[in-house]
């Protein structure tokens, strides 16, 4: 089972990350609301929290090993839970999250149908069985993936100036944009007591050589 995948982003498209990892390439499906930060991330080091499951093809007569790739734990434990609903698989899965994973939870909390029925191949019928089913398991997933525009650029609402700051290091050191974006995301995630930007950068820094 393969459980987190760390290496160079070496393409993007349709939904799929080609990952490099020494001298193996990974195709890594992501869901549809990380691609635009994934889009400015090619060529950087990333890691991604991944679930490894068997696609059926020709009606179930073979399968086929695909890897699904998320920022962090927490996010996978989103889509893990979104997927026990009936009649969302993870292809489905995987196209109707366009929205950052709070955003959803907030809104099948709200009992926001008009949000929920807005986002690609849900229903009424689904959206209405995905809040009778989730509404109550919503709480550690509200803040996931919440952002604010700044100044500077897009950052997690969690860490407001915090991250700018963070991000703004992290840049001066060497990393990209969105490299420097994708590891303040991982650290706050992880740690969102954080009180400095050097102690974000530090714990940033975690990510980058584990």
């Amino acid at each position: 089972m393969i459980a987190r995948l760390h290496g160079t982003l070496e393409e993007l498209h349709e939904g799929i990350a080609l990952v490099r990892c020494g001298a193996v390439s990974y195709e890594v499906l992501v869901p549809a609301a990380d691609q635009m930060r994934l889009a400015g991330a090619i060529g950087s080091e990333l890691e991604f929290v991944t679930l490894h499951y068997l696609e059926s093809q020709g009606q179930g007569s073979s399968f086929w090993p695909r890897l699904i790739g998320f920022r962090t734990v927490r996010d996978r434990e989103f889509f893990e839970l979104l997927t026990t609903v009936k009649g969302i698989g993870n292809r489905k899965a995987l196209r109707a999250l366009q929205l950052p994973f709070g955003q959803v939870a907030q809104a099948i909390v709200d009992r926001n149908l008009a949000l929920l029925t807005s986002l690609p191949e849900i229903g009424r019928k689904t959206a209405e069985t995905i809040v009778v089913d989730l509404k109550d398991k919503m709480g550690p997933f509200l803040q996931l993936g919440t952002t604010v525009a700044g100044a500077k650029g897009t950052v997690p609402a969690a860490g407001g100036q915090l991250a700018l700051d963070a991000m703004a290091i992290l840049v001066q050191l060497g990393e990209s944009r969105a490299g420097a974006r994708d590891l303040v995301d991982r650290a706050l995630d992880a740690e969102p007591a954080l009180a400095t930007a050097d102690a974000v950068v530090t714990a940033a820094f975690r990510f980058k050589s584990s």
